[in-house]
């Protein structure tokens, strides 16, 4: 198992400060990994910056050593196994997490919105058809997190429509209309826009054109 290295260290930083304690009790039971997790990316939870891994290399730990944690301390393990190399686990991962409000998991979400993988972008999407109504606690946190967060989501925002752009709409999503991505980011620019008070910028294309995309 993990000791405590650089390695750790930087993954305790993938949550706020108040959770090192959990995030420690975490890494001990993640197995050790040749590769390094990959390019961590920051963001802000409620007002701190974390630093949260694009990928993860590590395998599962064991199931025992799983249930052996507190409910609090196996979210934590679940956010960063949703960040893991292989799409199947990050799937698994999410959909332990998916439907929490906690400020420290919406990154972790957020963040499989822009990637490629349909059928975690249909997890996420059926989960949070709750964005649409006003004062619902997932609308609230959402949209804050999205305001204090807004370079991150512009580039969510443009991935989705890239990923569309390059393995989709040649099949069954010809128009980014019906795309489930396109569905999620109207979810969350409602979100953001009742908690900036005002219209959310709109990214992705109106039709099927689509330019500065792979």
């Amino acid at each position: 198992m993990q000791p405590l290295d650089d390695t750790s260290d930087s993954l305790i930083k993938a949550f706020p400060a108040h959770l090192a304690s959990d995030a420690e009790a975490v890494l001990a039971v993640i197995p050790d990994s040749r590769l390094q997790p990959f390019r961590p990316f920051p963001v802000a939870v409620a007002g701190r910056q974390v630093l949260i891994p694009e990928r993860l290399y590590s395998d599962e730990p064991p199931a025992d050593a799983v249930a052996s944690l507190s409910p609090r301390r196996r979210q934590l393990l679940h956010c960063l196994y949703s960040r893991h190399c292989d799409g199947r686990v990050r799937q698994r991962h999410l959909e332990k997490i998916v439907g929490s409000t906690d400020p420290w998991v919406l990154p972790y979400v957020v963040r499989l919105v822009g990637e490629y993988v349909l059928e975690i972008l249909v997890v996420i999407r059926d989960e949070l058809r709750g964005l649409a109504t006003p004062g619902t606690p997932g609308h609230l946190a959402y949209g804050q997190f999205l305001v204090d967060n807004p370079v991150f989501f512009a580039r969510v925002q443009r991935q989705v429509v890239s990923y569309w752009n390059c393995y989709y709409r040649s099949g069954d999503y010809a128009s980014f209309q019906g795309y489930p991505g396109r569905a999620l980011l109207d979810l969350l620019r409602s979100a953001a826009s009742d908690s900036a008070g005002h219209p959310w910028p709109d990214l992705a294309p109106s039709g099927t054109r689509v330019h500065g995309y792979c």
